[in-house]
């Protein structure tokens, strides 16, 4: 009962983006990924992609190679395995499946291929990703196990209040936290603070974050939280 709980809950949190100019074969592949109990959105263009990657978090892309425009390749170069990719395409040559995974593809699928091959590569990759105690919200990750951030790819310093800030804000996205709830969570309890204290900090996270800065939005009378 338990370990189905655990799946249940797993799929439930998982969100798919599925990104191929094949609109037939988008629409089997979400029907079957939503028949798990995943999330899927649809992408008939990388450059599709880019945008709704820009206003949410995605746990696994589906990604083809060869579409109009921009490549399937350029797109993974340039989110940088900031996101896991599974590659769905009719490339099939040796250099190509070499220079997937040089791109950092956590996986390579040929086309034609088994429905139930793809849930089964998408199933192992996500409890991969899992395994590695990442939480992101796209090119923003926080590594838990390595105690570190990183900013599309590139680890940032933090300081280890401000690592536990951006730790609690990515795996809580949307929750407004006030500033007597940041102090509890993120300072020891033998450590006397002030409500300043806390805007000092978010002030220099801010900073550190890049584009990512003005997610840590500010709710007046509220205070703090992280908004995708």
């Amino acid at each position: 009962m338990l370990i189905c709980q655990f799946v249940i809950t797993f799929a439930l949190m998982k969100h798919i983006l599925i990104v191929d100019d094949e609109r037939d074969l988008c629409e089997i592949l979400r029907f079957n990924i939503a028949a798990e109990g995943f999330t899927a959105d649809v992408a008939y263009s990388a450059e599709e992609a880019l945008q709704r990657l820009g206003h949410g978090r995605y746990d696994l892309i589906l990604l083809d190679v060869m579409m109009e425009g921009m490549s399937g390749f350029e797109l993974a170069r340039q989110l940088n395995g900031v996101v896991p990719v599974i590659f769905i395409t009719a490339k099939d040559s040796e250099e190509d499946v070499l220079e997937g995974f040089s791109l950092g593809a956590d996986d390579y699928v040929v086309k034609p291929f088994s429905v139930r091959e793809v849930i089964a590569r998408v199933k192992a990759v996500l409890l991969r990703s899992a395994a590695r105690d990442v939480v992101n919200f796209n090119g923003l990750e926080v590594d838990e196990g390595g105690k570190t951030a990183r900013v599309d790819g590139e680890v940032i310093s933090l300081t280890k209040t401000e690592y536990e800030l951006l730790r609690l804000f990515l795996t809580h996205q949307g929750q407004v936290f006030s500033r007597q709830e940041l102090l509890s969570k993120v300072w020891p309890n033998d450590v006397i603070v002030t409500d300043r204290t806390v805007d000092v900090n978010i002030t220099r996270l801010r900073k550190k974050l890049g584009s990512y800065a003005a997610n840590i939005v500010t709710r007046q009378g509220y205070g703090y939280c992280f908004q995708p």
